[in-house]
């Protein structure tokens, strides 16, 4: 699993490459909190482009950081989900609550 961080204004773009699941839940929810809380951010996009599998410990890293972004008046978006990812926000229902848009660009303009 790799994570990188883009930041524009008050808006963090995290790229996830890999396999969000047990083992990499924690460290994923570290270093993101870790970039909301130095950058004042309240917004947050999950780019899933090369995100290969994901299982409920991801879910559990989307939903801590949705409540954490919600509590400041915040907006959270995911992108580019593969089939499989997709199938796993849908039957999770987080597609309910967070929206999925195709591009980074198409939910940065949405926000």
């Amino acid at each position: 699993m790799r994570i990188s961080f883009k930041k524009s204004n008050r808006t963090l773009i995290v790229r996830i490459e890999g396999e969000l699941d047990h083992h990499t839940a924690v460290e994923t929810r570290e270093q993101i909190d870790k970039e909301i809380n130095k950058n004042n951010i309240n917004k947050l996009i999950f780019d899933f482009e090369n995100l290969q599998f994901m299982d409920s410990s991801g879910i559990g890293v989307i939903i801590g950081r949705y409540k954490q972004i919600k509590g400041l008046d915040g907006k959270v978006a995911i992108t580019n989900p593969n089939p499989q990812v997709e199938r796993i926000i849908n039957i999770s229902g987080l597609h309910k609550i967070i929206p999925i848009f195709k591009s980074v660009q198409s939910a940065m303009d949405n926000m």
